[in-house]
């Protein structure tokens, strides 16, 4: 069983304010949703899941983002935020980090990459032969192979076969990896998006459920429900909407079934990483601060 710390991977403020996130005053002030990584300790090793921005795209981040989304989501590019650095803060070295599993290839969870060019890189076959292939317009905007340095390290793994967890199928376990961590496919944000479930110090597990949703009232049992900026916002960049939908309501299933034992969170709501990391997402992960938990601390 593994130790979770929690890490907001550098903010994204966009347009619409309380359209998007649900709390800022103003429409027309920018909102703040957070970049979610895990940061998951087992014995022999760190692994990261997802890596949010990185130290180069805070040096840079023109020359390696579009500027389609730095219009739209105005990153707040803080170094201190980087996963990289979080890792210092949290007592590490970096150079543990001997993998990193990803959700999906989209620039805000792939960007710091090029920080652990030493790092085993894991993720869906689909995932990257659609942002490899640059089809369309979005895929440009969103699929950024100036982040892709370590594209030589990268394992790739196909939605056939594979085990099943909690009534999902197609579950994979990853390669060089203890079975604490499994990625379960979730598509629809994009094609070979994937959830990855860890399991953490109490036996209870984590699913990291990525951009599978984007805000908790999505999760809701009775009444599923999304601010219309970020109904939007997915809508913009879904790939396809009834697998989306799909894995939506099997989530919804899953933490209605197996609420003991499963608990999901996703990567950009604010509301929700507050609570189950219990700081400031404004704040870095330090020693003192994490709770190495793999659920919300009032839970």
């Amino acid at each position: 069983m593994a130790k979770i710390h929690h890490m907001n991977c550098i903010s994204t403020c966009p347009l619409g304010g309380k359209l998007m996130d649900g709390f800022t005053p103003s429409i027309v002030q920018r909102g703040e949703l957070t970049l979610h990584c895990l940061l998951v300790e087992l014995q022999d090793c760190l692994v990261l899941v997802d890596t949010g921005l990185g130290r180069l795209d805070v040096a840079n981040p023109r020359s390696r983002l579009s500027r389609f989304f730095l219009s739209l989501v105005s990153p707040d590019f803080r170094d201190e935020m980087t996963a990289y650095r979080q890792v210092q803060s949290l007592g590490y070295d970096p150079r543990d980090v001997r993998h990193i599993v990803l959700t999906h290839l989209d620039f805000d969870h792939a960007g710091g990459l090029d920080d652990f060019p030493w790092a085993t890189v894991h993720l869906m076959a689909t995932e990257r032969d659609y942002a490899v292939a640059q089809r369309t317009w979005m895929d440009r905007q969103r699929f950024r192979p100036q982040q892709w340095s370590t594209r030589g390290a990268w394992q790739t793994y196909r939605a056939t076969g594979g085990g099943t967890w909690f009534g999902f199928d197609q579950v994979q376990p990853l390669r060089g990896i203890l079975p604490e961590l499994a990625m379960i496919p979730l598509p629809g944000h994009t094609f070979g998006h994937a959830g990855i479930a860890v399991q953490g110090e109490a036996g209870r597990w984590l699913l990291m459920a990525g951009d599978a949703y984007f805000y908790r009232g999505e999760m809701d049992l009775r009444r599923p429900h999304c601010t219309p900026g970020l109904r939007f916002y997915q809508w913009m960049l879904e790939k396809d909407r009834h697998a989306r939908f799909e894995s939506q309501r099997r989530l919804r299933e899953l933490a209605r079934d197996h609420a003991g034992a499963v608990h999901v969170c996703c990567g950009h709501d604010l509301v929700e990483f507050e609570a189950i990391a219990n700081r400031s997402a404004d704040a870095p992960a330090t020693s003192s601060t994490s709770s190495a938990s793999g659920q919300p601390a009032h839970a």
